[in-house]
């Protein structure tokens, strides 16, 4: 064989082999599990004394309880439960990204003083549940139908339901409202700075942090994906499945958000079938909304979802 011919030939094949290497390098760092929680971002430790406050009254409540639910795919998953006397309103609070559910305190603590019981799943790959891997709402969206049965069936037959979430939790909450096999008992859902699709999140992610293209990385960590969770990274499609959604909607997000960009949940609200409100919240970056205003965060879900809840 001439000296170019195996150069042609060979050339090719280290370039895949080089590209499928940074595939599973990229794979790893963004959907392999860590046990701990990382460390809030430098603009966010100014709220780090309230958010442990949160955190203590959450661990500490008389109230508190572990669940347990157990999926058809033999995933053993936790969440905590904070009962609300007397109140057949309850919320399940979705977490962000490599946080668990006791991370998203402040938020129970808001809606525990609004009437209602509250739900805080650690997902797949998080905190107490199992799994290896981050599946980014898609396998996620499924366990919170069982949460959700869970909890109409702890509240009886008055039970009336919230959907909420931040980040990545937005978007698991966003999906189950698209399913068709969401339980009538849900009434609303919130979803505050939620990406519009986990491959364009990525790909903007890729060329924001790392000046890379979206080819070939993320069709190869697409594929990587589908041979450890059985499904591609396109089928994580917020905005596809909010166009299923006829469930009362408010999208909130943050002006500068730059992580998830604030144009991914206009989106979101756009796509949304049913009927919608939108709040961009000025001067806050991402999963910031509530602490830039905890008290003008609270009345203005309380008053969005005021009419469905009787």
């Amino acid at each position: 064989m001439k000296k170019s011919r195996l150069i042609g030939t060979v050339t090719p094949l280290l370039l895949t082999a080089s590209a499928l290497a940074a595939a599973e390098k990229l794979y790893s760092f963004a959907f392999k599990r860590i046990n701990y929680v990382p460390d809030a971002s430098d603009e966010m430790q100014k709220y780090a004394t309230a958010y442990y406050r949160h955190v203590d009254w959450v661990a500490t409540h008389d109230h508190l309880a572990v669940w347990h639910l157990d999926t058809t795919d033999h995933q053993h998953l936790s969440a905590l439960w904070l009962a609300h006397p007397n109140s057949h309103k309850a919320v399940i609070i979705g977490h962000g990204y490599k946080g668990t559910g006791i991370t998203m305190s402040n938020y129970a603590q808001m809606f525990y003083e609004l009437g209602f019981s509250v739900l805080l799943p650690d997902d797949r790959g998080h905190g107490q549940s199992d799994g290896d891997y981050i599946s980014f709402g898609w396998l996620d969206r499924a366990d919170y139908l069982g949460w959700l049965d869970k909890m109409a069936q702890e509240l009886g037959p008055e039970a009336q339901l919230l959907l909420f979430g931040v980040s990545m939790g937005a978007a698991t909450v966003s999906m189950v409202a698209g399913s068709s096999a969401l339980p009538p008992q849900v009434k609303a859902v919130v979803a505050d700075c939620g990406y519009s699709s986990l491959d364009e999140e990525l790909s903007y992610l890729l060329k924001k942090l790392f000046h890379l293209p979206r080819r070939p990385l993320v069709p190869l960590a697409s594929f990587i994906n589908y041979r450890r969770l059985g499904f591609g990274i396109g089928q994580v499609d917020v905005k596809r499945a909010l166009r299923h959604n006829h469930l009362p909607l408010l999208v909130i997000h943050g002006a500068k958000d730059v992580y998830v960009p604030t144009a991914m949940g206009i989106t979101n609200y756009n796509a949304s079938a049913g009927p919608k409100a939108l709040w961009i919240v000025p001067d806050a970056i991402h999963a910031e909304s509530y602490w830039v205003d905890p008290t003008a965060y609270r009345d203005h879900i309380a008053a969005f979802i005021a009419p469905y809840f009787a």
